[in-house]
């Protein structure tokens, strides 16, 4: 019999609602408990995702018997709610950034190991069908070696200097929340650059509106990325080779469409991925296969990648001056 695996949420917002729906449409688990600052709120999404417990505390989240908590709270605070649940015991998936930047992550990596408890960053996007189709795809060599990879990432949000996105105390703007994930795409598929060039555009709250950034590699490859909260764009991926080329369609993070291309732009096959969930339905069957077999961290996406990744962040941060 397969073990069920009991789930807590950690925060009460948008990103939470979704994962918990997702979360309801996996088998082999159980939604024990959310927990809030305000009970209400905590109520009303326990009321709405049949959550068995509601907490107006992150404390309380731990008199209840779960095996990994959610942690869906501000990026700002997901070091402190991360080594509060593995203080505790408690294993985590913490929400992308893993952190603000690679001290924390370190910080949060260390109590993993200390504790001996499972341990992983919530880079949804590493799972889904799509992103592993494109890794088979070049591992195939259906498009020859990789010369660029182009991608972005862009909506227009409204402007308050108290919201997530532009508020610099909760390490808002548009690099750290979206600009992730061409960050993240680049290093799967090219791995660490060996040059980095950025720039932004500030808000006048100082966080950034729009950061363009390059990466190089020794190879003589590069990836030419951006990110925008001021504007929406096409937010798919290419990645050109020799011999070919690969489309991500928009959103590429979460693509449901690819199509492949010979060198001249033919499309040589388009693949739709349908699914009834978000996406995050792949990183929680993750989750509950390594718990299940009682590994502390992910070899599919490792502490060690996500300490990679960070690092990248950090010096793509650098370069363009953004400051939080």
């Amino acid at each position: 019999m397969i073990k069920t695996i009991k789930w807590g949420i950690l925060g009460a917002g948008k990103i939470a609602a979704k994962f918990a729906s997702d979360l309801n449409k996996t088998t082999g688990i159980e939604l024990v408990a959310v927990a809030s600052t305000s009970l209400d709120r905590a109520q009303q999404f326990a009321l709405n995702h049949h959550v068995r417990h509601a907490f107006g505390s992150y404390e309380a989240l731990f008199t209840v018997d779960i095996d990994v908590v959610y942690v869906a709270t501000p990026h700002t605070y997901h070091k402190e709610h991360t080594l509060l649940c593995l203080n505790k015991g408690v294993g985590v998936l913490c929400e992308k950034p893993f952190a603000m930047d690679e001290v924390e992550v370190n910080e949060m990596v260390a109590a993993a190991r200390k504790n001996q408890v499972f341990l992983m960053e919530a880079m949804w996007t590493r799972f889904l069908p799509s992103t592993l189709k494109v890794q088979s795809w070049i591992g195939e060599d259906k498009i020859g070696n990789i010369k660029t990879l182009h991608a972005d990432f862009g909506f227009k949000a409204a402007f308050n200097e108290k919201s997530r996105l532009f508020n610099p105390s909760l390490g808002g703007g548009a690099f750290l929340d979206i600009g992730i994930y061409p960050a993240f795409l680049s290093l799967l598929i090219l791995g660490y650059p060996s040059k980095i060039t950025a720039a932004s555009i500030f808000s006048k709250t100082g966080t950034d509106e729009t950061t363009s950034f390059i990466y190089q590699y020794d190879n003589q490859s590069t990836a030419v990325l951006n990110c925008t909260v001021v504007a929406h764009t096409d937010c798919d991926a290419r990645i050109y080779g020799e011999n070919g080329s690969i489309k991500m369609h928009g959103r590429f993070h979460e693509a449901t469409r690819l199509t492949l291309y010979t060198l001249e732009g033919v499309e040589v096959e388009t693949l739709e991925f349908k699914r009834d969930t978000f996406g995050y339905n792949y990183e929680i069957e993750e989750v509950n296969d390594c718990l299940r077999n009682g590994l502390l961290e992910s070899s599919k996406w490792s502490l060690a990648d996500s300490n990679k990744l960070i690092h990248l962040l950090d010096k793509t941060r650098e370069a363009a001056k953004i400051v939080y």
